[in-house]
């Protein structure tokens, strides 16, 4: 990997940059507190071309890599987790499903607007009793004429209530197995799609989070994503590509925390001492190995190489870090860490989440070991 960004990444970098302090920041402490999200900030982010940034043009996308797709998410982040999380799940996760597994109809129909920005995307696989287990779920989805019928219930869906394209995970087969499991694309606004319960969260809590239900809902035979039975094969490999998001978001976090701090630092006269020094060069350090690790998973991805054990150190490396630099922010800026306006308090309530979302950091440890060695074999 070539350690230099194009001139391209770096102006995109800092419109990114100039966009969330501009349209962001001055409402990121009031959509936390009151969790309120801001369509107006997607739509801006469409707006500008970076809701569909590593989509070809030909489908209203902006062209770009996963590098500069990358970079997007963790500049959002750095000022607003919230938005940051909400464009990772909309294009990782919702987008890329159809862009690899869609039909050029089905791309035409759903991946062009999610592309302009025009529509906002979301992904539906846990369930009360499938967690950290996808294969246990229980949502059902029953061939009848020339539609599927969806039964059942998805938590934890992040852009849920605000997105009009959902990616869902259903059995089909009849056995509750993995190898029945079917993705299909179901619309916002049909016939037994059920918005239930909005979740009210420690952190990231101006995007939206809530439960979906099935009752009946009837799905055309067209909205079918890839061959019935490859859901799970499907909804894995998403979730590799999702960390990349997760990872850049967390490196973000980790920034925007470090911004505080030196912020702090210089206005209340605590530069220049030097155990602030030695606690603000350890904290840059651990950023950056997470910037790299995260960079070099997306690079990978854009190359089209295998990317999956990167992608999971990515997560695992940087979420981790995002909540030890967050913690430390916290100690250094002292009472003020613990308040509201410090920001360095929300930074830590955002950082949390990212351990726990796209697969636990328990997970990723598994998804590493498992990889490291088969390639050992």
């Amino acid at each position: 990997m070539h350690f230099s960004y194009t001139q391209d990444q770096q102006d995109i970098r800092a419109q990114v940059r100039t966009f969330a302090l501009a349209k962001m920041e001055p409402t990121s402490e009031e959509r936390d507190e009151y969790e309120r999200f801001d369509r107006g900030i997607y739509d801006g982010i469409g707006e500008m071309g970076w809701s569909g940034l590593p989509w070809p043009q030909a489908i209203g996308g902006g062209g770009y890599d996963f590098l500069t797709y990358a970079m997007v998410i963790e500049e959002l982040s750095r000022i607003c987790p919230s938005t940051g999380v909400m464009l990772s799940v909309h294009t990782s996760l919702a987008s890329w499903a159809i862009h690899t597994y869609g039909t050029e109809a089905q791309k035409q129909q759903y991946l062009r607007p999610l592309a302009q920005g025009t529509k906002l995307g979301a992904y539906c696989l846990t369930e009360s009793d499938s967690g950290s287990d996808a294969g246990a779920m229980r949502t059902t989805a029953t061939h009848v004429g020339d539609a599927y019928v969806l039964n059942g219930s998805k938590l934890f869906v992040t852009n849920g209530g605000e997105a009009e394209v959902y990616i869902v995970f259903a059995i089909t087969g009849t056995q509750k197995e993995t190898k029945s499991c079917t993705a299909f694309i179901v619309e916002k606004g049909r016939e037994g799609l059920i918005f239930g319960t909005k979740e009210n969260k420690l952190g990231i809590r101006s995007s939206t989070t809530i439960e979906l239900r099935f009752e009946g809902c009837s799905v055309p035979l067209g909205n079918r994503l890839g061959p019935e039975g490859e859901g799970f094969r499907i909804a894995m490999r998403s979730l590799d590509g999702g960390r990349i998001g997760i990872a850049a978001q967390a490196t973000g976090i980790g920034q925007g925390a470090l911004d505080a701090v030196l912020a702090y630092g210089a206005g209340s006269g605590s530069l220049g001492g030097e155990q602030f020094y030695a606690h603000v060069s350890e904290m840059a350090t651990h950023i950056e190995a997470a910037r790299q690790l995260t960079y070099q998973a997306a690079w990978r991805k854009g190359k089209g190489l295998s990317y999956g054990k990167q992608a999971a150190i990515a997560k695992l490396f940087a979420s981790d870090m995002a909540v030890n630099v967050c913690l430390r922010a916290v100690q250094l800026c002292g009472v003020w860490g613990c308040l509201k306006e410090s920001k360095v308090e929300r930074y830590l309530r955002d950082a949390k989440v990212t351990q726990i979302y796209e697969g636990t950091n328990e997970i990723q440890r598994i998804v590493i070991s498992r990889l490291l060695l088969s390639e050992s074999t």
